[in-house]
């Protein structure tokens, strides 16, 4: 038996779904006919990179030891360099595999013989399991993505699509996963809904059909099983606040990629997405503060930050199991995870997340599947579960911000001007898609749940502790 796992980053499940029904993807098409589709919620942060952890790891990522794309190491034990920051963006990509937590076994470790194309995370994997290992790869890569070439990056993936599908006919692996990153890349400089991610779409569309015809062809077709995922989606952006500039601007010594040397030693701004950040406040300590040892300093920054339309939530890291939430105009409120797992979201000035009214007041806890069903509707999809367990993990900012609608929180330094971005909290950066291409026996909910499914579908055993639950 072969799982395929087909990452369609960046796909959005009704931009995907409109293309389907419009005829336009007709192995999509068929693989949503014969099987089932889904609208799941992803992680925060929506980024690629981290948002690929749950699939690959059963974990969200501040869980997994990768809080974000970009990260500020505090106690200078993962990075060595004297900037002690994380950037995937760039060199630091290679040292992604490394900053996984070592507990948490990735889906190719536990697979028997893996084969992967374009993952972030390759921890499992030996060199002739990959087909994306070689030094000519990545520059043909690099040359691509800084340039803003979106033809030679299809042109790329198209290329490296045939020879995964190859490699699958001949190999048989049990697991497989390839990332198409290119409705994403068309998606940032285009908008999502531009005829250029539609040409992405189809790359995704191709090689399912390249797949099936395959297994078709030896008799393989109820061996081949084929799972389409997306990490995030995608919201216009109209606006543009540097986050680092404008903490520059007030006063404060800032360090923020590409410059991380120098620039003072205040807070360090991690931009992921770029729909949120984290901060990091005070590099000088070496062991995590919590807020209310920043308090006293930082209230006045974190209102300022309020103030700004960029701004949506700032969510204050308490403790490991509580965090509080603020929003423009809507107060505050606090969220916390109880040691019997439950849930429970207390106004304390306010209503920042909109769901007081749905939890009732006062507010019992939840369980993680309640907590889902409780905040789907909402503006803040799966808002609960993500905003605790972010924010209470170690690496994770001394504050994080999530940015408003039509917003992004970094301006410059990017290959292209964005004009959709993810990265926040708000749901079109938080439903993806899910089609398998055979019915789910369970319910889909989270990306979290992925990993469990594609266990139990080789037959392994689950871990204790997943946060997910297999619909297979």
């Amino acid at each position: 038996m072969t799982l395929v796992l087909l990452m369609a980053d960046g796909a959005r499940p009704d931009t995907l779904g409109a293309a389907i029904d419009a005829g336009h993807l007709p192995a999509l098409a068929r693989l949503r006919d014969e099987g089932s589709s889904h609208v799941v919620t992803t992680v925060f942060p929506s980024v690629t990179g981290p948002a690929y952890l749950p699939f690959l790891t059963g974990r969200h990522p501040g869980e997994a030891g990768v809080p974000g794309i970009r990260w500020w190491d505090r106690s200078g034990a993962a990075v060595r360099t004297p900037g002690r920051a994380r950037s995937y963006v760039g060199i630091d990509a290679m040292r992604a595999d490394r900053d996984l937590a070592p507990e948490h076994a990735t889906l190719f470790e536990v697979a028997d013989r893996p084969l992967a194309a374009l993952s972030p995370f390759n921890r499992g994997l030996t060199r002739a399991q990959r087909l994306d290992g070689s030094a000519g790869f990545w520059l043909r890569l690099a040359w691509h993505h800084f340039r803003g070439d979106l033809p030679g990056w299809l042109r790329l993936e198209r290329e490296f699509a045939a020879r995964f599908a190859e490699r699958v006919r001949r190999e048989r692996p049990d697991i497989a996963f390839l990332a198409l990153p290119g409705i994403d890349k068309c998606s940032h400089p285009l908008g999502h809904t531009h005829p250029a991610v539609m040409d992405a779409m189809r790359v995704v569309d191709e090689t399912i059909a390249t797949l099936q015809t395959d297994a078709a062809r030896v008799g393989r077709s109820d061996a081949l099983e084929i799972w389409v995922i997306s990490d995030h989606g995608h919201a216009p952006v109209d606006h543009h606040d540097d986050l680092a500039d404008v903490l520059r601007a007030w006063g404060l010594g800032v360090r923020a990629h590409p410059w991380l040397l120098a620039g003072g030693d205040d807070v360090a701004v991690m931009v992921g997405g770029n729909g949120m950040a984290h901060l990091y406040a005070e590099l000088h300590r070496r062991e995590r503060p919590w807020w209310d040892a920043l308090a006293p300093r930082w209230e006045s920054v974190v209102d300022a930050l309020l103030a700004r339309p960029a701004i949506d939530l700032v969510v204050l890291p308490l403790d490991p199991t509580r965090c509080e939430v603020r929003a423009p105009a809507r107060g505050r409120a606090e969220v916390r995870r109880t040691a019997d797992g439950r849930y429970h979201y207390t106004p304390i000035t306010g209503d920042p997340l909109g769901l007081a009214a749905t939890l009732g007041t006062p507010a019992r806890g939840l369980d993680a599947e309640e907590a889902h069903e409780a905040t789907l509707a909402s503006a803040y999809p799966d808002a609960l579960v993500q905003l605790v367990t972010l924010a209470g993990a170690d690496r994770a900012g001394d504050v994080i911000v999530s940015a408003a609608p039509h917003w992004d929180l970094r301006a410059r330094y990017e290959p292209t001007p964005h004009r959709s971005s993810h990265g926040a909290l708000h749901r079109e950066h938080m439903l993806v898609p899910l089609l398998l291409s055979r019915p789910a026996v369970g319910t889909p909910r989270r990306t979290v749940d992925v990993y469990p499914s594609a266990l139990r579908r080789l037959g392994r055993p689950l871990p204790d502790g997943l946060p997910g639950r297999a619909f297979r």
